[in-house]
């Protein structure tokens, strides 16, 4: 019982430390009373207000990402089941393109 409370604790350090090498610092200029909401989390969850919007923000961003809408274009890009797909000319592929760019590069501004 021990040895797997020890393992559960390692494996939530080890996890933990991983997801902090991805961190990045950045400045960001929020509203008055979101910086007061931001705060009130922290203190109920007893972590940090930069915890707290890494997590809020990722979570947005993830939610951004699936309600991206789709445009469909003119042009057919492939055929699924005898129906036409059509190229999206909406922002998706910008925001990938932009993506994969920032990535590739490995750096953000």
């Amino acid at each position: 019982m021990a040895q797997e409370k020890f393992s559960n604790l390692l494996n939530h350090w080890e996890s933990d430390y991983v997801h902090r090498s991805h961190i990045v610092k950045e400045q960001l200029a929020l509203e008055e009373d979101d910086v007061v909401r931001l705060s009130a989390l922290a203190e109920a969850f007893g972590i940090s207000k930069d915890e707290v919007a890494a997590g809020l923000m990722n979570q947005a961003l993830n939610t951004l990402e699936e309600q991206m809408p789709y445009v469909p274009g003119s042009k057919v890009i492939r055929v699924e089941d005898g129906e036409d797909i059509f190229e999206d000319i909406g922002p998706t592929p910008r925001y990938l393109e932009a993506i994969k760019r920032l990535t590739e590069v490995g750096k953000v501004s």
